[in-house]
């Protein structure tokens, strides 16, 4: 995938990480850029094609693949934390995480899929999180989506690769973004997340594992349960 030339749509376009990708789109030289969000109004990036897309209303994802026929590149951006935890969280918040990171880029993908074949395969990369591979009590409906969206991610790559488009996954740890603002822990620059994705998308990498917590979850998957949960160990 080259993204100079490239016609692009980022969903979530309009802050934090999306944002950045926006713009760094726009560096690397596409032709165009769709930025989605909820509301257009909110995209305030110059150079840009604003577009409507509520990734959890099916009417709208149709209405913005209509709209965008000439993508080539699809960045499954948007997201929601609720910070529900596993024991009284809120269902309905449970049920918003995954409408949004789960049903979400799937409806987004499977919409814009024939758009992508028309337009020679292109690629489509998902915004994933370290919460992938790591659940943690405390946003267990985040860490839950985000699992299910992983998964569904290998299915999309697997089926998409038959038409030419390559899919793919970024995984990281916190950013500095509105999303976590509130907690006092190490983060990411977002802009610096965006160009390394960005950079292993065009190398055509199936997974961008974009920070040193990303990476040290991943290499404890084959370690067991215990390994990325020590306090079961401790409690043994």
């Amino acid at each position: 995938m080259t993204l100079n030339g490239s016609v692009a749509l980022v969903t979530g376009g309009n802050r934090g990480l999306g944002e950045k990708f926006v713009r760094a789109l726009l560096e690397a030289g596409a032709r165009k850029v769709y930025a989605a969000a909820r509301d257009p109004r909110t995209i305030t990036t110059e150079g840009v094609v604003p577009i409507a897309l509520d990734v959890t209303d099916h009417a709208s994802v149709l209405a913005a693949a209509e709209q965008a026929r000439d993508v080539d590149l699809l960045i499954n951006n948007a997201g929601t934390s609720t910070g529900a935890q596993v024991l009284d969280g809120d269902l309905a918040a449970f049920r918003l995480e995954y409408d949004t990171h789960v049903l979400g880029t799937l409806d987004v993908t499977r919409s814009f899929a024939p758009v992508l074949a028309r337009n020679g395969g292109g690629a489509v990369l998902n915004v994933l999180s370290v919460l992938s591979w790591l659940s943690l009590p405390q946003s267990a409906a985040y860490s839950a989506a985000k699992a299910a969206a992983w998964s569904v991610t290998n299915a999309l790559r697997v089926r998409l690769a038959e038409q030419g488009t390559r899919v793919t996954a970024l995984h990281v740890g916190y950013m500095n973004t509105d999303m976590v603002a509130s907690l006092d822990v190490p983060k990411s620059d977002p802009a610096e997340i965006a160009r390394i994705a960005l950079e292993g998308l065009e190398k055509g990498l199936p997974e961008v594992i974009a920070d040193d917590v990303s990476r040290n979850v991943r290499a404890g998957l084959s370690a067991g349960v215990e390994a990325l949960y020590p306090q079961l160990a401790a409690r043994g």
